[in-house]
């Protein structure tokens, strides 16, 4: 560089050259981190459902079948029968839990807590409606249901005909004996008393195909074998049966009746 004489040095000119591709492609590297960590997330939830209960991969299919939380529900938390609750071996003591919680809801129910008792079985849910020495849901030694009886039967039926599963309904007695020479007895009774548990419930809620069995077995199954006279043994149970599953007949009612309650 020359000099300029009376003008002092030229200045000095640098000149930056931009890089070819940096300015077209810089953010491109965000998207593609974005996209892996999302897809991370997705394999980290579906490796933990995989080794979750099956409660809860139920909870989370429901809702990806029912987003909205729209279907029609059993109680509260459950999804009902048209939707997607199906009472299962998995989920069985789900709908046990489900009827504690609404059974607490019926009037005088501090009356009858005693006399209620929900057992899941191989059959499925077990539902034991229990006497008490004065009657709790019948009146005594009649097949004729008590209103205190009403309420919480009519609850049930409401509560089951929400489901696609098919019940059983038995009827118990005690091994008290009627008078000598009597045409009614134990067997009548406890057949009677299943039947009109069934027409009850069907009227208000059962759905008239839902109904499989209707069975009497008058004293032939104690609840307390060792005390055949303790009023716990006069019952009605309901069976929830698990789809799928039919119950066989396990007893047979003799032509003439034998014994009979009080």
């Amino acid at each position: 560089m020359k000099a300029n004489p009376g003008k002092g040095p030229a200045p000095v000119i640098i000149v930056k050259k931009k890089g070819g591709h940096g300015g077209h492609h810089g953010g491109a590297w965000k998207v593609a981190y974005a996209d892996f960590v999302t897809a991370m997330m997705a394999l980290f939830i579906v490796l933990w459902l995989m080794n979750s209960s099956k409660q809860i991969q139920e909870a989370v299919g429901g809702y990806f079948k029912d987003p909205t939380g729209t279907a029609k529900q059993v109680g509260s938390d459950m999804v009902g029968s048209d939707e997607n609750f199906v009472v299962n071996h998995d989920n069985m003591e789900q709908l046990k839990e489900q009827l504690q919680r609404a059974i607490k809801e019926v009037p005088k129910f501090d009356k009858m807590k005693n006399h209620i008792d929900m057992t899941v079985t191989n059959e499925g849910l077990r539902i034991e409606l229990t006497e008490s020495a004065a009657g709790t849901f019948f009146d005594s030694g009649s097949p004729k249901i008590s209103g205190d009886g009403a309420d919480l039967i009519e609850m049930l039926a409401q509560e089951l005909g929400k489901l696609p599963n098919k019940i059983a309904i038995e009827g118990h007695t005690d091994s008290k004996p009627y008078a000598e020479g009597a045409i009614y007895g134990n067997w009548e009774l406890s057949a009677d008393r299943a039947n009109a548990t069934r027409r009850f419930m069907q009227s208000q809620g059962l759905r008239a195909d839902q109904v499989t069995q209707v069975r009497g077995f008058a004293d032939q199954r104690l609840r307390r074998a060792d005390a055949p006279l303790d009023p716990s043994n006069r019952r009605i149970s309901l069976i929830v049966q698990y789809l799928g599953k039919k119950l066989q007949p396990n007893a047979s009612t003799p032509a003439e009746p034998e014994h009979a309650e009080s």
